[in-house]
């Protein structure tokens, strides 16, 4: 049985599981990697049962037992299998099974309890000290790529909002980390990036490092390459029902920083805005009201 079997079997018997079986089998129908490569106590945590439901979830499929679920899960792994090609597979099975709505619904629902996570004490720590190390900083080096971009993308229109100190690492023809030249331990580098980690992204990351630049990583893991580099972390949750992880809860991360940096500058952000809205009303790049609707 390969990975792509197993997954059918699971959507299949889904519907005539007990709610602490499916907890169980939705965590290894949306966290592949981690199936392959976490302890089965760990994925029993995280997946919020306890790790005998684990065991009886693999028994309900006829397999053995649950170390059978992790090889056949590392097997796709070794083979290159568990990609988006992979999940869109399963995706498509069980929308086919449950149908759009319930799909849509599952993604909707994933997203706001991994948002209500955010909101939990340690994570809110991180992000406060993440936002001081950010205000301290002479100049803040926003990186992130692929899927990442936007979240570098949103913070870094935020802080130039509030200041001229952000710079944007994003270059034509491969330019992305030259100005990394001027990065000294006065600045900070946040850089994005979740699983499937972008190469380059990671030899930027160590580049900086490596001349003493303090990191911000913003990742979907405390073992992610990034953490393993970072002096601030926030670990943000990607898996979704989709074929393709979100990045919801990363996007919001970005503007929590944005927020806090912003209030923790005080009158100077103030300022800024000010000017900022000065140009807008000179040039008139915003709507003042609502067009009129027409009448037919």
């Amino acid at each position: 049985m390969d990975q792509g079997e197993l997954a059918e079997q699971i959507i299949n018997a889904f519907d005539g599981m007990s709610a602490q079986l499916r907890s169980a089998a939705r965590y290894v129908l949306d966290r592949p990697h981690d199936v392959a490569l976490l302890s089965m106590r760990e994925q029993a945590r995280q997946a919020g049962v306890q790790p005998a439901t684990m065991t009886r979830l693999a028994q309900h499929l006829g397999l053995d037992g649950y170390e059978t679920v992790r090889e056949i899960h590392a097997a796709a792994i070794r083979g290159g299998e568990i990609g988006f090609a992979g999940k869109a597979g399963v995706q498509v099975a069980s929308q086919k099974l449950k149908g759009d709505h319930a799909l849509a619904t599952d993604i909707l629902q994933s997203i706001s309890s991994q948002v209500a996570c955010l909101a939990e004490s340690r994570s809110i720590g991180r992000l406060v000290e993440t936002a001081k190390a950010l205000t301290a900083a002479r100049r803040v080096y926003c990186l992130g790529l692929r899927s990442s971009h936007a979240v570098a993308w949103h913070l870094h229109y935020i802080l130039s909002l509030i200041g001229e100190k952000s710079v944007l690492l994003h270059g034509i023809g491969g330019t992305d980390g030259d100005a990394l030249r001027s990065a000294t331990r006065d600045d900070v580098l946040i850089a994005a990036s979740v699983l499937p980690y972008t190469r380059f992204t990671i030899e930027l990351v160590e580049f900086a490092a490596g001349r003493g630049v303090p990191i911000i990583a913003i990742t979907d893991s405390e073992v992610a390459p990034l953490a393993q580099l970072a002096d601030h972390l926030v670990i943000v949750p990607t898996s979704s029902p989709s074929f393709f992880h979100t990045m919801t809860p990363a996007f919001i991360v970005s503007e929590i920083l944005g927020a806090l940096v912003a209030g923790q500058a005080g009158e100077s952000a103030v300022e800024a805005l000010r000017r900022f809205d000065e140009q807008g009303a000179a040039l008139n790049t915003h709507l003042n009201q609502r067009p009129p609707k027409k009448v037919l």
